[in-house]
C-alpha cells in the first residue's frame, strides 16, 4: 500500500534506522497507524502527536498559520520537493516507478510540463539555481541535474548517504538527510562546503525533510510532524517553529492524506505555500502568533 511505502525512511533488513525508529515495537504501532488512515479531525491523533512534539521543550517562538488562499493539488502526488518560479509550482514526487519532476499551473494544478524519472530512482527534494534544477534521490546517492526550461537532463553527480530535502541560498545547494545535519554543497561539484547541526537550545532537531530558503532562513518540514522549523543558516540555531496542524481542518474528513511535505516561496509577492503528500490542496499561508 502506498501509505506504507510512504514511510520511506524505514530501512529493511539490518543496518541503521536513520534515527527515527528505535525498536520493532515502535515500528509495529507506527505501521498500524499508517495502514488505517486516521480521520482528519481525530483528537486522539493530535494528542499523540502533541505528546512527542518538540514544541514541549522549546523556548523559541511558535507561530500558527492563517490560510490566505488554497489551490488544487494532485492527490496522487507523493510530494518530495516543491518550489515556486516564474508564476508556477515545480514539484518532485517519489516512489520507485512513479517519481517525476513537473511544472504546474498555480490556479488549476494542471501539469504544464512533466518528466518521469527512471524506475530505479526514488525522487526527493529539488532546488533551482542558475537556470538548473537539481533533484535528489533517496538511497541512490545520485543527484539529477536538468535544464530548468526544457527539463532535459544535463548530468548526474554521485554523493554519499541519503537525500531528503534540497534548497538553495543563491550560492550553495543545501541538503538534508533526515538527521539534524544540513550540508552546504558546491553546485558544480556537489562537494560539501560546510555543514550545520540544527539545535533548539541544547537539543538536536532531527528528521529534517523538505527544505526552503525564505528571507535568510532555512525552513524545514519535520518528518512525521505537522511542524516547520525555522533555522539560522549561520549556526543551525532554531529561530522559531510553525504549527501546521490547523491545516488539517481544511482537508476532506475522509481524505487518505500523508505527512506534510512541501514548502515554496514566491519572493516577488512575498507568498508562502505549503502542502503534503497526497494532499488535495496547496495552502498559501500567513504566520500568526
Amino acid at each position: 500500500m502506498n501509505v506504507i511505502i510512504s514511510r520511506k525512511k524505514i530501512r529493511s533488513g539490518t543496518g541503521k534506522w536513520s534515527g527515527i525508529f528505535i525498536s520493532q515495537v515502535t515500528v509495529f504501532f507506527l505501521m498500524a497507524f499508517i495502514v488505517w488512515p486516521y480521520p482528519i479531525h481525530s483528537e486522539d491523533m493530535l494528542q499523540q502527536q502533541f505528546k512527542r512534539s518538540p514544541l514541549l521543550k522549546t523556548r523559541a517562538p511558535i507561530a500558527s498559520v492563517n490560510v490566505k488562499n488554497t489551490y488544487p493539488h494532485d492527490t496522487g502526488a507523493f510530494t518530495q520537493g516543491l518550489f515556486f518560479h516564474q508564476g508556477c509550482f515545480y514539484e518532485s514526487t517519489g516512489l520507485h516507478g512513479k517519481s517525476s519532476l513537473s511544472r504546474k499551473e498555480v490556479e488549476t494544478g494542471k501539469s504544464l510540463q512533466e518528466i518521469k524519472i527512471a524506475e530505479e530512482y526514488f525522487g526527493e527534494g529539488i532546488a533551482l539555481l542558475k537556470e538548473k534544477i537539481y533533484q535528489l534521490t533517496w538511497q541512490n546517492e545520485t543527484l539529477l541535474i536538468y535544464d530548468a526550461r526544457s527539463f532535459k537532463e544535463i548530468r548526474k553527480i554521485s554523493y554519499r548517504g541519503e537525500g531528503w530535502g534540497l534548497t538553495s541560498d543563491g550560492k550553495h545547494l543545501l541538503k538534508s538527510n533526515g538527521s539534524s545535519t544540513i550540508t552546504f554543497h558546491d553546485p558544480d561539484s556537489f562537494k560539501v562546503v560546510r555543514e550545520i547541526r540544527v539545535h533548539d537550545s541544547d537539543t538536536p532537531v532531527g528528521h529534517l525533510n523538505e527544505l526552503e530558503f525564505i528571507k535568510g532562513e532555512i525552513w524545514a518540514n519535520i518528518f512525521m510532524e505537522d511542524l516547520i522549523v525555522r533555522i539560522s543558516p549561520k549556526n543551525g540555531k532554531v529561530t522559531g517553529w510553525i504549527n501546521l496542524s490547523s491545516l488539517r481542518s481544511y482537508l476532506p474528513r475522509n481524505a487518505q492524506v500523508d505527512v506534510p511535505n512541501g514548502i515554496a516561496y514566491d519572493a516577488k509577492r512575498d507568498r508562502i505555500f505549503v502542502t503534503g503528500k497526497y494532499w488535495p490542496k496547496i495552502f498559501e499561508i500567513q504566520l500568526s502568533k
